[in-house]
């Protein structure tokens, strides 16, 4: 592992669409996993799962699912990050169990915790918002593993160009209404060197307060 600053890593990181074919360590593929379910969640539901995918039948079946893309044929692995919308309904005890021995959370915390973060869900599936939030919560995952990944000396790609129908039926989940598919991304050494296109100037995308009015004119 290189010993590399967050802003470095931050820096360094490219997209990478072309892969070596050389295998990932199986310890370095199960650091970054651990990473990546460091990221944190809305009300700690981790409401957000990784399906990792090595097997070269899965990888053609994404193949497929991202109409020939060529990161799923090359990269070694291919992670899958599922959004899980309903989590807030299922048993939660294992979560709040662990707090607790981790001296994070007191009972009298716990139970104020999950009566809010109940009656706050429930106002996100009111206003029909469950998805999105859960996505939200996949897609901070997937950015840890990004820069998990560069520290790493591993290369990623986060993907769009997918049908989520075809990629639930190769993860098998495709009868799966409850489940939502938020990001794919490919993980390997990388086959090319991609240099930074660069970024436009902050005065251009960072504002202060209010977002500006459109001009006139």
């Amino acid at each position: 592992m290189t010993q590399l600053s967050v802003a470095d890593a931050i820096r360094t990181r490219r997209t990478v669409r072309h892969y070596r074919p050389d295998p990932i360590a199986p310890e370095a593929l199960e650091t970054l996993l651990e990473l990546a379910m460091e990221a944190p969640s809305s009300w700690n539901l981790q409401d957000r799962s990784l399906v990792v995918v090595t097997d070269p039948v899965g990888r053609e079946g994404l193949t497929w699912a991202t109409d020939g893309q060529p990161q799923p044929q090359e990269a070694p692995v291919m992670l899958v990050f599922v959004a899980e919308p309903h989590a807030w309904r299922a048993d939660r005890t294992d979560i709040f169990d662990l707090a607790r021995r981790n001296h994070a959370w007191n009972d009298e915390f716990i139970a104020g915790f999950a009566a809010a973060s109940t009656e706050f869900q429930r106002s996100l599936a009111e206003r029909d918002l469950l998805r999105e939030y859960a996505v939200k919560d996949a897609m901070i995952a997937a950015a840890y593993v990004m820069l998990a990944a560069t520290e790493l000396g591993l290369a990623t790609s986060p993907m769009n160009g997918w049908d989520e129908a075809k990629v639930k039926k190769v993860i098998g989940i495709e009868d799966r209404d409850d489940l939502a598919i938020a990001l794919l991304m490919s993980v390997g050494h990388p086959a090319e060197t991609r240099r930074h296109p660069g970024r436009r100037p902050l005065a251009h995308t960072v504002f202060r307060d209010t977002y500006p009015k459109p001009r006139v004119g």
